[in-house]
């Protein structure tokens, strides 16, 4: 006889999970092949509402391509022209 404690048997067991929908990578679906930060509208779509940086996971972006999209981000801040992360806007 089974026990109820394995994995996969029970009330609370998983079944039929679906694979995490594939994210979209927006540079790629805009063209760009150089992240500029002068390029404000580009970059807003990689903040957060707070102002935060959003992660690979969220953007669907490459390891490099999250680097150059930080870095580009970070000498926007710089240059005033994107706001540093701070209490949201309400």
């Amino acid at each position: 006889m089974a026990s109820a404690s394995r994995v996969g048997e029970g009330p609370m067991a998983k079944t039929d999970r679906r694979p995490p929908k594939r994210k979209v990578n927006l540079l790629r679906r805009e063209g760009v092949t150089r992240v500029d930060w002068k390029d404000v509208t580009l970059l807003r779509k990689f903040i957060s509402d707070r102002g935060k940086i959003r992660s690979r996971r969220v953007t669907g972006l490459t390891p490099q391509e999250q680097r150059e999209v930080a870095t580009a981000i970070k000498n926007a801040r710089e240059m005033a022209l994107l706001p540093y992360p701070g209490p949201s806007q309400r």
